[in-house]
């Protein structure tokens, strides 16, 4: 019996999916999920990645199974199983979406576009986003996210399942190897990202506007579906669709939840923006976008200075909660990232290679389209966008101005009076031994001159932006991977408006 093989990779659902639904209109499927071991020996993976997978493939298995069939979970490289597979009993067909991943799956795709060649086999791809391959320039990109968008939303399709399969039970453990899966973090599955949803558009959404910048309010303000968006547990289409449904009962005079939604509105579009650069030029992952920047910072990588930051001893307290936070929950808004950022590009003058690496083993939502052009705009190697530096200090004051968040996460800072909140290493010895701490142990000084480290830092930058040779290569990164100004009807419609203001391009992609 002919049947088409269905893999699934970070599209982790049943509904809304492409490629199910297309190889259950041509017969009888198969469905399965590869453990890849050189995937997970990347620097880009951690434990909480593979857990959040697992719990998520655990549901689709059962949604599988109430039709009579399952998902295969299947360990080795690509070409190795479908090589396995085939000798077992060929397929027809090979159905999966589009992944604009990191380096090694770019690789591995075309090792399996090879694969299919060799024995003449269709292999469909389907768009996950409203990313669209082999573009050739932005002109016309906002018009297809739109009409990818608007497409109808895929019910869970009737299936038939290939006459070999055996429902069995599988379990799926993780390779020693891997490390950080942390306690508080979210947890995978399609019906958490269905409740996660519909919790955000009918409440706290309201919160959005002005509740995203502060880590305080951030965790409830923020929509928190990014993590499934990452891993596919629910489409981007049906969050744009179920977003403007919303909007749309909305009456006039709810001002704030009107707002609210169409500011996340704005910063789905933004998620696929974003993506599309990698898309467009992969090597972004690894090399800077713009090769004026080249070796701006490689040669002056101080591994003090990082092991200071990743083990939140910076000695500036909201840099310090921020990656405690993120350690102990897979998760930070993005202002907050941000500023991480910020204060390892332009202070601690460390390059983004290193770090953007560490912080995806952080971040569970780690999405590397989204991540990398993040690390190289917020540490100026893009080019065309404006020097963004976050003060740790102005940035505690802003949005953490009682200390709350702080003394959370750092519990020495929950002794530090009010008055040296935000300087802490400023305190004398008396203030400290009062309070029961130890200066330089428990409180310890900034590892650099904030001020003066940031000047130089930023001297240097807009030294090399200033050299004539950068400055004429900018126009070409701007034809590839700048917006493009809002269509009419964008503009005239709030309900389908992606709001591309000054403000939300400065922003950036938040949830």
């Amino acid at each position: 019996m002919s049947y088409h093989l269905v893999w699934f990779k970070r599209d982790l659902r049943c509904v809304d999916h492409a490629a199910l639904t297309a190889a259950a209109q041509l017969g009888a499927v198969r469905c399965i999920y590869v453990v890849e071991p050189m995937l997970w020996l990347q620097p880009d993976v951690a434990l909480q990645h593979f857990e959040f997978i697992r719990e998520s493939l655990q549901e689709i298995d059962t949604d599988l199974r109430l039709q009579g069939g399952g998902l295969e979970i299947h360990y080795g490289e690509l070409s190795e199983v479908l090589s396995r597979l085939w000798q077992e009993a060929p397929f027809a067909s090979i159905h999966s979406h589009q992944e604009t991943g990191n380096q090694f799956t770019y690789a591995r795709d075309q090792q399996v576009a090879a694969w299919c060649k060799e024995r003449q086999l269709s292999w469909t791809q389907y768009p996950q986003f409203g990313v669209v391959r082999g573009l050739k320039n932005r002109d016309a990109w906002q018009l297809a996210w739109e009409k990818h968008m608007a497409l109808p939303i895929l019910p869970l399709p009737k299936l038939r399942f290939w006459s070999g399969h055996t429902t069995r039970e599988w379990a799926m453990p993780a390779p020693a190897h891997l490390q950080h899966n942390p306690t508080l973090r979210q947890r995978g599955g399609r019906s958490l990202a269905i409740s996660t949803l519909q919790s955000f558009l009918h409440g706290r959404s309201m919160g959005y506007r002005g509740g995203i910048s502060s880590p305080l309010s951030a965790p409830d303000a923020c929509s928190r579906l990014s993590v499934y968006l990452t891993w596919g547990c629910i489409s981007m289409r049906e969050v744009v669709q179920s977003t403007r449904m919303q909007l749309k009962s909305i009456p006039p005079q709810a001002s704030r939840h009107r707002a609210g939604l169409t500011g996340f509105m704005s910063r789905l579009y933004w998620h696929c923006h974003f993506i599309q650069k990698l898309e467009s030029e992969p090597e972004i992952e690894w090399r800077n976008m713009h090769r004026g920047y080249d070796n701006l910072r490689e040669h002056e990588f101080s591994q003090a200075h990082f092991e200071a930051l990743k083990n939140a001893r910076t000695g500036w307290p909201m840099v310090d909660a921020c990656v405690t936070m993120l350690r102990e929950t897979g998760w930070l808004n993005f202002r907050m990232r941000a500023m991480l950022v910020s204060t390892a590009a332009y202070p601690l003058w460390l390059h983004w290679r290193p770090v953007g690496e560490w912080l995806a083993t952080q971040f569970l939502d780690y999405e590397p389209g989204i991540h990398w052009s993040q690390l190289q705009m917020q540490s100026g190697t893009t080019g065309i966008n404006l020097t963004r530096v976050y003060n740790p200090i102005k940035q505690a004051q802003d949005h953490d101005r009682h200390g709350r968040f702080v003394r959370k996460w750092l519990p020495t800072m929950r002794q530090v009076p009010d008055t040296w909140l935000f300087e802490p290493w400023r305190m004398t010895q008396d203030v400290a031994n009062n309070a029961g701490l130890l200066l330089g142990t428990d409180i310890i000084e900034p590892i650099v001159d904030l001020g003066q480290a940031t000047r130089t830092a930023k001297e240097r930058l807009h030294g090399r932006r200033n050299l004539p040779s950068v400055r004429a290569a900018k126009k070409s990164i701007i034809e590839k991977h700048a917006s493009r100004a809002p269509m009419p009807q964008q503009r005239r419609s709030n309900a389908k408006s992606t709001k591309l203001t000054k403000s939300t391009a400065q922003l950036g992609f938040d949830f």
